[in-house]
Order: structure tokens, then C-alpha cells, then sequence
């Protein structure tokens, strides 16, 4: 298991930065500071808006990882630090979620060089806000899986998209446009029915976003309609519309600071 003290004892050289879907608006003060500071801003070209490389301050290096495999981002990461540089590794989202940032930790952990992550806004909470929805909804669910499909990456036993669906909690599910019969019928045969809502957005936050509305049966029309294969994310919706509304701010509910009232 990691251990949280090996990197706190220096400071930061290398910092994981979640970038977010795409609007650089919506990056944290901190993401924004780090990377208008750096020495070498590392991005995923065909991810990271435009926007957010744009901050980076004139005589930085700045460098598409697209081309590169790990060795060679590493490299550069490396080097830089050596050289008495920071570095700002920049990531699509949030670094923890279909980061892949762990290998790239370890490697610098290997030649002691301290590292920090800064996180991002992820697709699924900034498509919720987009589309004006919430994930749980009182009494109908309290639960937000984040899931996709299996890819190149295998699933493991029991989190099968069919899995996951009989749970019936609403679901994000990431990294699988390019399958959506596949999604559907996992979808359907966990069990979700087939009006269930399902929005879809694709490239959150660059120009020309997509946001569009389905169901659970008509998914994967709409994703083939509109052409829509990368950067799309699902939000299966099952609690849209139905009744429900919180204790939270119910007379009747007390706490600390606000004594109970009766509603009758």
C-alpha cells in the first residue's frame, strides 16, 4: 500500500493536475496558478482544451503527450526537475478517476522526486450541471455509480456494466461511446426500464458541446444519429422526475443549529 508521508517531506516538483472537461473556468485557483508557474506544461493534446494550455506563461515548454508513451513523459518530467524546474503533468478531468497517473508516480517516487495531485472537475459532475440534474434524488436514489464498459482494459468480476445496472442507482458511465448498443443492452439487462432518462454530453466545455437527452432504448440511436464516439459520457438518470424532496430543510428537522418545528 502507498505510503502518504514518502512524498510530503520535499516539496513538489511534479504536479498532477486535473484539468477538467474543458472550460478553463473551471479549473481550481490552484490548477490555474501551477500551470501559469511551470517550467514544462505536459498535456494531452487530444484531450485538454486549448484554453487551459493557453495559461501556461510564454517561455514555458509546453508539450503534447499524445505521441509519447511513459518512458519518454517521463523523460521529460525528469528532466525538467533535474534542470531545477517544476512541472505541470496535465490531465483531461479528475488525475483519480481514468487517470492513469499511479504508473507515472511510481516512476518518479523510483528517482525521489516528490509529486503533488491537484484535482479536477470530473465529466460526470460537470455534465450533471450542465443538464440542470441531480444524481440522488430523496427516496428514489442515493447512490452515483462511475463506470464504463470494457474496453482494452478489462472489467473485473462483478463490475460488469450488468452488474453494476441491477444496483439501479443512477450511473456515469465514461469511456464507452464508442459501444452504445453495448451500453444499452447491459443497461437493459440490468434491469433498468427502458424509459429510463439518459443524457448525453459530449465534449463538455470545448465550443460546440453536445448535450442531448435519451433513454435507456433509444441510447444508442442517438449516440449513432449524432455521430458521437470520443469524449462522451452517459448519466443514466433513474430518479429524473420522481417525487422526493429532503429532511434537510424540513421544520421539523433539527440540528445544531435550528430546532425542530412541528409542520402541522
Amino acid at each position: 500500500m502507498p505510503d502518504p508521508s514518502a512524498t510530503t517531506h520535499a516539496a513538489p516538483r511534479v504536479y498532477f493536475i486535473g484539468a477538467g472537461p474543458g472550460d478553463p473556468d473551471l479549473l481550481t485557483v490552484k490548477a490555474a496558478r501551477i500551470i501559469g508557474t511551470a517550467d514544462l506544461v505536459l498535456y494531452a493534446g487530444s484531450l485538454v482544451s486549448p484554453g487551459i494550455v493557453a495559461l501556461a506563461r510564454a517561455d514555458a515548454r509546453v508539450v503534447d503527450s499524445a505521441p509519447l508513451a511513459l518512458d519518454e513523459t517521463h523523460a521529460l518530467l525528469a528532466e525538467t526537475v533535474r534542470a531545477g524546474g517544476t512541472a505541470a503533468r496535465v490531465h483531461t478531468g479528475d488525475p483519480a478517476l481514468y487517470g492513469a497517473i499511479a504508473e507515472q508516480a511510481a516512476l518518479l517516487a523510483a528517482e525521489g522526486i516528490a509529486c503533488a495531485v491537484i484535482p479536477g472537475v470530473t465529466s460526470a459532475s460537470a455534465a450533471a450541471a450542465a443538464f440542470g440534474v441531480s444524481f440522488t434524488v430523496p427516496e428514489a436514489t442515493q447512490t452515483l455509480i462511475l463506470t464504463r464498459l470494457a474496453g482494452r482494459t478489462p472489467m473485473p468480476p462483478g463490475e460488469s456494466l450488468d452488474d453494476l445496472a441491477r444496483h439501479q442507482a443512477a450511473m456515469a458511465v465514461y469511456l464507452s461511446a464508442g459501444d452504445p448498443e453495448g451500453v444499452c443492452d447491459a443497461l437493459a439487462r440490468g434491469g433498468y426500464p427502458p424509459d429510463t432518462p439518459v443524457a448525453i454530453a459530449h465534449r463538455l466545455g470545448w465550443p460546440g458541446e453536445i448535450l442531448l437527452w435519451a433513454t435507456v432504448a433509444t441510447l444508442a440511436g442517438v449516440t449513432r444519429q449524432a455521430g458521437l464516439t470520443r469524449q462522451t459520457i452517459f448519466l443514466v438518470l433513474p430518479g429524473l422526475g420522481r417525487a422526493g424532496q429532503s429532511r434537510l430543510y424540513a421544520p421539523s428537522f433539527g440540528h445544531g443549529f435550528r430546532p425542530a418545528r412541528d409542520e402541522t
